[in-house]
């Protein structure tokens, strides 16, 4: 969900709704071992609230990758 929508009270359990079509069941069916990447910060919330998995932004994924 775009910005911060899913965050407004209104909107977090329809936003957690529909993280749950497509988005959280994909990753709950990864390993623990599966990078999860997320441009946006509040992206990166939802997923972990939705799955309680942690995702990073690319940009520190490809510092990592790069070391």
């Amino acid at each position: 969900m775009a910005g911060s929508f899913g965050y407004e009270k209104e909107h977090y359990e329809t936003s957690m709704k529909v993280g749950g079509l497509k988005l959280f069941p994909a990753i709950n069916n990864t390993g623990p071992e599966t990078i999860i990447a997320a441009n946006g910060t509040s992206c990166r919330h939802q997923i972990f609230d939705g799955t309680k998995r942690v995702a990073q932004h690319p940009v520190s994924i490809l510092a990592k990758a790069l070391k």
